[in-house]
């Protein structure tokens, strides 16, 4: 099986929270299906991108958003070359500074698909990463505003399309041993 088979039977198990989420669940495989580079930016304004609920003891990770001035969880675009895993690694590692990791295996747990900047719509694959509960130490140039939220408090402060989700996240990892 291919990489790219691989990831359309993930997304295709996933369990849906809610009608939005099915939704993009169905598009997004329908996305995987055209015929050009399904993560480049630069070749369709309709693509693919990676990003991660954070998860320790002290809770989930939210960002504010620089340009968007939402709370979200961390991500962005996939690099070339890059699998949408290792870009949610990758992303969340520059937005927060903390060092995580995937679960083992690796969880897409959501699906969302949205609108991004410069009238672009982002297929985001949504990954759970474990970090130790350290503060966050986002890159320069990163937004600054980074924080550890329990579930409820998460929920009322995020964008209100992540609320089902994160609601799916808190109870996936719910008998899950955290780092410490």
């Amino acid at each position: 099986m291919s990489a790219l088979e691989l990831l359309i039977a993930q997304i295709a198990a996933l369990d849906p929270v809610d009608e939005r989420e099915a939704s993009s669940r169905e598009a997004t495989l329908d996305r995987l299906t055209w015929s050009d580079d399904p993560f480049d930016e630069s070749a369709h304004d309709h693509h693919v991108t990676a990003s991660a609920f954070v998860v320790s003891s002290r809770g989930v990770i939210l960002h504010l958003h620089r340009r968007l001035n939402i709370w979200v969880q961390p991500g962005g675009h996939v690099d070339a070359g890059e699998w949408p895993a290792a870009a949610a690694l990758r992303e969340t590692r520059e937005e927060t500074g903390l060092d995580v990791q995937h679960a083992s295996p690796p969880t897409l747990l959501h699906v969302d698909v949205h609108a991004g900047p410069r009238g672009h719509t982002h297929y985001d694959l949504r990954y759970v990463l474990l970090a130790r509960p350290d503060d966050p130490r986002p890159a320069p140039g990163e937004s600054p505003e980074v924080y550890w939220f329990e579930f409820d408090e998460a929920r009322d402060r995020a964008e209100p399309g992540m609320r089902n989700a994160l609601t799916k996240v808190e109870r996936a990892i719910a008998g899950w041993r955290m780092r410490d």
